[in-house]
């Protein structure tokens, strides 16, 4: 194939594989949690860190990665102990990391606002060698965290104070997610781009919630769903020259209501058969009384 014949390219089809893995992977912990719009929180702050990459001649990705886990941590920390709400916190570091991020790119040195456009809305020549490196070690964090303490944090996404009672450390559970998501969307702003971030992260799992109720059957959806449109989007930008981000984005729509409209059907069958289950079944007085309540669990 032609589109494998230039550097760069291959650069941006790997970056592009490993995003349309980790923004699900963690997206899906977030909607459970209802905390759908904290990857667009920290994609805005993370611009405070490129600006300063860009300020102290650092790597704009590590110095976005330090800068957004500081803004995600931070935020938990406000949650936990502040008066502020959770959402008020989200529009500090909204505000805040936009504002920051223009701030100190216009103060670097031959720094201006064109500087950013890669950054918000991803970029496909300008993934160099140094970001795969850095994406490839960030994503392998994302996929060892995401998938090897699955249940745990199955477990607080769900019921917190559930959680809590059956022992599991349910502080450092959400600080780890809410990293977790900081590091994904430094991962996906080459790609993606920090505005556009977000809906890689929740609308594949709004779309898999459509077709399963397992959560692994969702986890496994979410992914291939992320995989395919991160890898169609970025194969169209190339051919049709129309930005990356934009086209993932669109893309990743596209297929949720197709996905949908498909899960409507089936949805009714579904409904049809459990009312039909229920009206086969023993009348209410003749129905054997529970003699202690079933015990929760966790399934994964």
């Amino acid at each position: 194939m032609e589109i494998l014949d230039y550097a760069f390219m291959q650069r941006a089809l790997l970056a592009a594989v490993l995003v349309g893995i980790t923004a699900p992977a963690i997206g899906i912990y977030l909607v459970q949690r209802r905390q759908a719009l904290m990857g667009d929180g920290i994609g805005h702050v993370a611009m405070t860190g490129v600006g300063l990459g860009f300020l102290l001649s650092a790597s704009p990705v590590w110095m976005a990665t330090a800068v957004s886990v500081l803004g995600a941590v931070l935020m938990e920390l406000i949650r936990w102990y502040g008066r502020t709400r959770g959402d008020i916190a989200l529009a500090m570091l909204f505000y805040g990391g936009m504002a920051g991020g223009v701030m100190f790119i216009n103060l670097a040195p031959g720094g201006s606002n064109a500087n950013l456009t890669s950054y918000l809305f991803g970029s496909l020549s300008t993934v160099s060698e140094s970001d795969v490196t850095a994406i490839c070690l960030l994503a392998a964090f994302v996929v060892l965290v995401t998938v090897g303490l699955r249940r745990q944090l199955f477990a607080v996404s769900q019921d917190e104070e559930f959680a809590r009672v059956t022992g599991l450390p349910v502080r450092t559970l959400n600080l780890l997610t809410a990293v977790t998501a900081a590091v994904t969307v430094t991962v996906a702003m080459r790609v993606v781009g920090l505005l556009l971030v977000s809906a890689l992260m929740v609308v594949p799992v709004a779309a898999a919630q459509s077709l399963s109720r397992s959560f692994a059957a969702t986890f496994a959806i979410a992914v291939a769903i992320g995989v395919s449109v991160t890898l169609g989007g970025t194969v169209t930008s190339y051919y049709q020259d129309v930005p990356p981000g934009a086209t993932i984005v669109l893309l990743t729509i596209a297929a949720f209501i197709v996905l949908t409209a498909l899960a409507t059907p089936l949805a009714r069958r579904r409904a049809r058969a459990a009312a039909a289950a229920a009206g086969a079944g023993d009348p209410a007085e003749c129905a054997i009384p529970a003699t202690r309540a079933p015990e929760r669990s966790v399934g994964v």
